[in-house]
């Protein structure tokens, strides 16, 4: 006869309750061995892998996994790839090319003309054409020749010549300008990748365990040893993980696309991205106490350059009453006949050389409103210097305050991560014990959950501000 006392379902339920009691024992007798008593020890692993674990971008896109790129990697083929540094490496050979343009015309100028003429009438006095004398009585006349020009002073060319390496220069500093915030574009957008990876490191675990911990106070209310509604709440939470995890792994497909934008990769081909996690731990430190340059800043030196441009302009204008001087050397052969077919068979030849003087007189005013509109442009570039030095000390200020501000929070969150991890730890043994609702046990893993999120948020935040830091100050590496 089957005792009702002691039925095979309840003999399960008392089995597994002493086991769970005989676990928690184990578990507690070995963590009381390395608790210290002044300070309490990290607590046991819970199932979390490590923050900041080396990762790739898989699945963002068709095709190929392709190669495996840094972020030094990602910046290199920027360089060689991305349109907009391209077109500023074109546009210092355009100013090259330029210079060449301009400064031409103090070479020497070579010439050569022809002139075939039919007299219709000829008056009875001789006819001169381009320095040649011409006989009356000659219907036909074929006069070809060279004229060699050579500038010997000139306004507008000396004016070139000095302008020259300035554009040259000036052309550099906007290919430099384009470089910085390249880098600073991709590194973000590097970091901003690979937080969004990290957070769905952390939320693939976190589901995991909400599975795990869902599937448990399932059996268990099946069991008959917790109620309905804790393994209804670890639902919950379990869906919501997932729909966290859902929304990140979108994330991640336009931050990857922003990136081969950013860096000049081809559409149809991927790559993964790579990082070193000590490598970045240590790029996160900056000296704080390095004092703000303005020249080191490139929109500074860019201003300095249209300065030195628009001072030799205002030369030019200054000195432009002065006169063009020019020698000449000039070579006719006249062919003259009165039968066109006999034209060729008599020749005149004749040359001659001198000097060409011009001096501007009287222009309307054109050169002394032109040198006034290039004073007035100074007045403007020193103003423009003035708030140049205001924006670049604001941009200072703000990125060294939200530096040193995401720094100490970065700290405070990575002890916050520690903590949580310990509380989870011991909440989960309470709560096998009997001891506290699984209530308690979806609080301490959403904090942990928080927690690492907000240290990811914390630390990429702080690389951000990094980056913005180093601009600020002029200290970005191209």
């Amino acid at each position: 006869m089957q005792n009702k006392f002691f039925s095979p379902a309840k003999a399960r339920i008392l089995l597994l309750n002493t086991g769970l009691v005989c676990s928690t024992f184990l578990a507690a007798a070995q963590n009381s061995k390395t608790e210290s008593v002044t300070a309490p020890e990290i607590a046991p692993d819970t199932g979390k892998v490590s923050l900041l674990m080396p990762v790739t971008v898989k699945n963002t896109g068709t095709g190929n996994s392709g190669e495996y790129l840094t972020l030094q990697q990602c910046i290199e083929y920027a360089r060689q790839h991305q349109p907009a540094v391209n077109i500023s490496q074109i546009n210092i050979n355009i100013a090259k090319t330029t210079n060449l343009i301009n400064l031409s015309t103090g070479l020497p100028q070579v010439s050569a003309s022809g002139d075939l003429i039919h007299y219709i009438q000829q008056s009875q006095a001789n006819t001169s054409t381009t320095g040649t004398t011409s006989s009356s009585g000659h219907s036909y006349s074929f006069v070809p020749g060279i004229a060699v020009t050579q500038s010997v002073f000139n306004p507008s060319l000396l004016y070139a010549y000095k302008s020259a390496p300035l554009y040259v220069k000036q052309a550099q500093q906007e290919s430099d300008s384009t470089k910085i915030f390249l880098v600073s574009a991709v590194s973000k957008s590097f970091y901003a990748l690979l937080l969004t990876l990290e957070q769905i490191n952390v939320l693939k675990e976190d589901t995991a365990q909400f599975g795990k911990s869902y599937r448990d106070a399932y059996h268990q209310y099946k069991g008959g040893i917790v109620d309905e509604t804790d393994y209804e709440q670890a639902e919950i939470t379990l869906n919501n993980t997932k729909a966290q995890l859902k929304q990140a792994n979108e994330n991640v497909i336009p931050q990857y696309a922003t990136l081969k934008q950013l860096i000049g990769y081809p559409t149809d081909k991927q790559f993964n991205v790579v990082f070193d996690t000590l490598e970045m731990m240590k790029s996160i430190h900056v000296d704080t106490t390095e004092q703000l340059q303005f020249e080191k800043r490139i929109e500074f030196q860019l201003l300095g350059t249209n300065k030195s441009l628009l001072d030799q302009q205002v030369n030019y204008y200054r000195y432009s009453f002065l006169p063009t001087v020019s020698a000449f050397y000039n070579y006719n052969l006249a062919y003259q006949n009165n039968h066109l077919s006999d034209l060729f068979s008599t020749s005149y030849p004749s040359s001659l050389v001198g000097i060409s003087l011009s001096v501007p007189i009287f222009t309307g005013f054109y050169r002394l409103n032109n040198l006034h509109k290039a004073k007035l442009q100074e007045q403007v570039l020193d103003w423009q210097q003035t708030d140049l030095k205001s924006q670049i000390n604001v941009q200072y200020t703000t990125a060294l305050a939200n530096y040193k501000g995401n720094y100490y929070n970065l700290l405070v969150l990575q002890k916050n991560v520690e903590l949580s991890r310990r509380v989870y730890f011991v909440v989960s043994l309470q709560y096998r014990q009997g001891v506290v609702p699984y209530l308690n046990v979806i609080t301490a893993e959403t904090n942990l959950i928080n927690s690492e999120i907000n240290y990811l948020n914390a630390l990429f935040q702080v690389l951000s501000n990094k980056i913005d830091l180093e601009k600020a100050m002029g200290n970005i590496s191209y």
